[in-house]
């Protein structure tokens, strides 16, 4: 294995006519906090887009029959509905939930992409019930021996992929090598990054850092990865050292929450600042456009959702309190994972 080869290096963003390809996105429309409302409305942003990649894309609702059925009547065309009767709910088991839950949204949504109905499934529910039907029922790439979820973080200096965020947390030096070698072709083929640069998160910039997990999986990407650069401590991945940071699904979702939380408490305490006096209100004032950009820049609506990389079809879980226009873009994520036949060229990598 060895990452990406010189036949691979497609270029995402070519006029081959692939990008307008017509794709079938299976949607779990009762998935998320406020399904199926939002999920709904994220839909119709997509169906009522005028732009080419968008207009190229059906959709494939699973939910209440009652709640799918206006969106199949106003795009007929665009639409199949196919209604289910039950919901994996977030606090649920989640292979308990999978194996009596069989006409829940996300076990009949999984079930249509196994029988080729659809391309790619996206849903914004239970990320473990996800992770459970679409592992169970959609399969593993061949060579995979765990599929992984990669983040895509917004950072200032350009998009990060970070995987394994939370599907693996006790690992192999092998399953890192793994992570490392779909991140990099996540990153270049849904991303454009021309040549990604492939870090392992650890403690210190040597090889012979951090814990023997560590050190062993540091060996294996040096070898295997061609875009391997080194090691990526915290402080990279906002400093845009790295496109792609590989590491177990433990440290990726502490990673993950705890930017998280900074961001979110960051901006809230700035806006305190700010309408603490009236000078500082106008100070605000004079940078408001400046901070909405950054704000707007560091947002995970613009990705969507995190691709569950691995699998035979592209899966991609949002977050449960995810906006109409979140749901929008992780359709459209779906859509471009399919395109850019990301399980195929996981599979080609894993195999060579």
């Amino acid at each position: 294995m060895t990452g990406l080869t010189d036949t691979q290096q497609l270029n995402p963003t070519n006029d081959s006519g692939a990008s307008h390809q017509s794709v079938r996105v299976v949607l779990d429309v009762m998935g998320g906090d406020n399904a199926p409302q939002v999920v709904l409305a994220g839909a119709r942003q997509v169906l009522q887009s005028s732009n080419a990649d968008d207009t190229s894309i059906n959709l494939i609702l699973v939910g209440e029959a009652e709640a799918i059925a206006p969106l199949k009547e106003e795009f007929p065309q665009r639409v199949e509905a196919v209604p289910s009767t039950e919901v994996i709910e977030m606090n649920e088991h989640p292979a308990h939930a999978v194996r009596q839950k069989k006409d829940s949204s996300i076990v009949v949504g999984c079930n249509l992409i196994k029988e080729g109905k659809g391309d790619a499934f996206f849903s914004a529910g239970s990320t473990g019930g996800a992770m459970t039907a679409a592992t169970l029922i959609i399969g593993r790439v061949r060579g995979v021996k765990r599929p992984a979820i990669a983040t895509v973080i917004p950072a200032p200096k350009g998009l990060v992929v970070m995987l394994d965020a939370g599907a693996n947390t006790d690992v192999e030096a092998e399953y890192i090598l793994q992570f490392a070698a779909m991140g990099e072709i996540y990153a270049h083929e849904v991303l454009g990054v021309e040549k990604p640069r492939v870090g392992l998160l650890n403690v210190g910039e040597e090889g012979t850092k951090g814990s023997m997990l560590a050190q062993e999986a540091y060996t294996l990407l040096k070898e295997n990865i061609k875009g391997f650069t080194g090691n990526a401590e915290g402080s990279d991945i906002f400093a845009g050292n790295f496109d792609v940071i590989a590491t177990d699904g433990f440290t990726g979702n502490i990673v993950l929450k705890t930017m998280e939380g900074l961001v979110g408490g960051l901006f809230s305490e700035i806006k305190s600042i700010f309408y603490s006096s009236t000078k500082n209100k106008l100070a605000a004032a004079v940078i408001k456009k400046d901070l909405s950009a950054l704000k707007d820049q560091l947002s995970a609506e613009l990705i969507g959702g995190a691709p569950l990389l691995g699998l035979q079809a592209p899966v991609i879980i949002g977050h449960g309190s995810s906006s109409a226009t979140a749901i929008a873009n992780g359709i459209r994520a779906s859509a471009t994972a399919t395109r850019q036949q990301i399980p195929q060229l996981i599979a080609a990598a894993i195999t060579t």
